[in-house]
């Protein structure tokens, strides 16, 4: 493995890191999945499962996934052959086994790139008033989605998202979110309030808010509220080690983590009243994945007045969301080709953009599967070979002394041990459930 680099970009500060981080969880997932599982699993009952994952899962994955970034100063596929050299066995085995992590990455922002095309081209068609014209949401959404249908959008959504990373950390990211992850919530606060004043929708606020007891007793209710913890954490073993290598060693991670969480649970519950009571208060199916985001929100706004109007802010805020996440996604193989190649920001930005769009273009016609691959087999991999790469390879000891590096209070002698067996084995289960359920997250 080469030398690392002597100058590594940083974020400024504490925020620049953690709205970073909020950027990266905050996705697809809150907005289109998490409103219908709420429902679906018993209404606030199912909160008390959910937040139980998201307690574990950022108490040990999140803030593990922080640490080995900082501690070895590298995105995952230096960090984990640094993991393998402690134990004396080179670097190389290590290097080898991050290509499956960093690989799948790069897979799964592929696919996440076709999306912020659709979100693109319903963005822009509200604008130009095809999306309210249009007769039928679902051909509308089918003409997009498949093959072939929103190489444009696309296209366009790539170089947003390139253009930002050729800025770097500081200059790039950090800005882009210090930006769009504050607006974002703006945005759907704008949209929570307007949703309020609608007949009916008090019916989507029950449906929500009033807990069905009885779904605690249902196992499936567990498995789909651990799903979407740990795939709203975006814990990958992937985007956040490289987001937390730039990280200075004066920052506090496990406050970072517990703030990441809050606002990732936040952005969710915030999505959730105003998806769901909207739906409700035109009689419509809260129906989960794309439909939800791409046909029934739309047939919504058409009925409301004034309705282009916050379809645009609708559609803007998914859009920030959405960016915010695939500049994360795709840091990780940039980081990578800059640090073993030694080439500038502006050539490996270049060569990963390229390979997206060859790739990108040609599976637009079978995203859905692409992306079924990835979620449910790679991204729990790469989180599984992260955590056993810090909390069982690294040397005793190694783990909670970097990440109580910079914090104001010790995390205390569980952190190792609860990293080893409980986030280990919980991302282990993700990964089976996953499997045998056809996905949970």
């Amino acid at each position: 493995m080469k030398k690392e680099r002597t100058v590594r970009d940083t974020f400024s500060g504490k925020w620049g890191f953690r709205l970073a981080c909020i950027g990266s969880a905050v996705g697809m997932g809150n907005i289109w999945l998490f409103p219908y599982r709420l429902g679906q699993f018993g209404g606030a009952a199912f909160l008390i499962p959910y937040l139980i994952c998201v307690v574990l899962l950022g108490r040990t994955g999140l803030i593990g996934e922080m640490t080995l970034g900082r501690a070895m100063e590298s995105g995952t596929l230096a960090a984990f052959g640094k993991a393998t050299e402690q134990r004396g066995k080179g670097t190389h085995p290590g290097t080898a086994l991050a290509l499956i992590p960093v690989l799948g990455g790069m897979a799964l922002a592929i696919g996440y790139s076709v999306v912020v095309g659709w979100i693109l081209r319903f963005l822009f068609g509200t604008l130009s008033g095809s999306v309210m014209a249009a007769q039928d949401s679902g051909a509308y959404f089918g003409a997009a989605a498949g093959a072939f249908g929103c190489v444009g959008w696309h296209l366009l959504g790539l170089l947003i998202t390139f253009g930002v990373m050729t800025f770097g950390i500081q200059s790039g990211i950090e800005k882009m979110n210090k930006l769009m992850i504050p607006m974002f919530y703006v945005m759907f606060l704008v949209l929570a309030a307007r949703v309020f004043t609608l007949d009916h929708s008090g019916s989507g606020y029950r449906y929500l808010l009033i807990p069905q007891w009885e779904f605690l007793l249902k196992p499936k209710t567990w498995i789909y509220a651990l799903g979407q913890a740990f795939f709203s954490l975006s814990l990958a073993g992937t985007g956040t080690v490289v987001y937390g290598s730039y990280l200075k060693k004066d920052q506090d991670i496990p406050r970072s983590a517990q703030t990441i969480a809050l606002f990732d649970t936040l952005a969710a519950l915030l999505s959730a009243f105003v998806i769901i009571p909207a739906v409700f208060a035109f009689d419509l199916d809260p129906t989960s994945g794309p439909p939800l985001m791409f046909i029934t929100m739309p047939a919504v706004f058409r009925r409301m007045p004034g309705g282009s109007v916050f379809m645009f802010i609708f559609f803007l805020a998914v859009l920030f969301a959405s960016l915010t996440s695939l500049v994360n996604l795709f840091e990780t193989p940039v980081e990578a080709l800059q640090t073993f190649f030694r080439l500038s920001r502006a050539k490996a930005v270049g060569i990963v953009a390229a390979v997206a769009t060859v790739i990108g273009v040609c599976i637009e016609g079978i995203v859905g599967k692409w992306m079924d691959i990835c979620s449910i087999c790679l991204c729990p991999l790469g989180a599984l070979m992260a955590g056993v790469m810090l909390f069982w390879v690294c040397k005793p000891g190694f783990a909670r002394r970097h990440a109580e590096e910079g914090a104001a209070k010790p995390l205390g002698s569980w952190f190792e041990p609860a990293g080893k067996y409980v986030f280990c084995g919980i991302t282990l289960l993700v990964l089976i459930l996953g499997i045998a359920f056809g996905g949970i997250g």
